[in-house]
């Protein structure tokens, strides 16, 4: 496996970076799907639902230009928590009840009369309230305050996760502000405060602890 280390010395020598980008690009999936059944506990058995879902985000991966894989883990395992092993784009339990969001209030508290919909957690990482279907619908050109069912859509939901996880079309974090580049970096590995990216510290050492399981098992070609 190549680290961090290496990759960055062999990106600042590189004169052609689409050639080096495409030599670290593709995850060995077989590797990855083998190691998961014996390397973790995380999945005794994988349905083809978890592998289908699990295949979407590393699609995505694969057409980007990200390259560290503790990324990638971190966004696994907070997928695997936020949708409760499934690793496909569900509604939140109870659809916001009892919660401000799964109300017809913003983030002020400020009620709404339009559009007549509840923005409830929806997704692989649960996108909540008014204000952020708001803001991602307008980053990925997709009406999500009129449609918030849309963020269910296996490939918007992905384009979601991506977006709000890592620094992409608005270069920081959508959900909170914090991204996965804050965390994990050559001088930084913050398993814990990565947590920060969705939702403060909520079971932040127990997603730590499922990313370095996911980390165990990905690897490029």
């Amino acid at each position: 496996m190549f680290t961090i280390k290496v990759i960055n010395n062999q990106i600042k020598k590189a004169k052609n970076m689409s050639t080096l980008l495409h030599k670290f690009k593709t995850i060995d999936r077989k590797y990855f799907y083998d190691s998961l059944k014996t390397k973790t506990n995380l999945f005794p058995k994988l349905n083809q639902k978890q592998v289908d879902g699990i295949n979407s985000v590393l699609d995505r991966w694969d057409k980007t230009k990200h390259i560290d894989l503790r990324w990638l883990a971190y966004m696994f395992a907070t997928i695997y928590h936020e949708t409760a092993k499934t690793m496909i784009p569900i509604e939140e339990f109870g659809k916001g009840k009892g919660k401000d969001y799964g109300k017809k209030l913003k983030m002020s508290r400020k009620p709404y009369v339009t559009p007549d919909k509840l923005y409830y957690g929806r997704g692989r990482v649960q996108l909540t309230w008014y204000e952020n279907y708001e803001k991602m619908g307008k980053l990925l050109g997709i009406d999500l305050l009129n449609h918030p069912e849309k963020a269910l859509d296996n490939d918007i939901d992905v384009a979601i996760l991506f977006e709000g996880m890592l620094k992409e079309e608005s270069n920081f974090g959508d959900f909170t502000g914090r991204c996965l580049e804050q965390y994990f970096n050559d001088k930084t590995e913050d398993w814990i405060n990565a947590r920060r990216i969705i939702n403060g510290l909520d079971k932040a050492e127990l997603i730590a602890n499922y990313g370095k399981e996911f980390m165990k098992c990905l690897k490029y070609i």
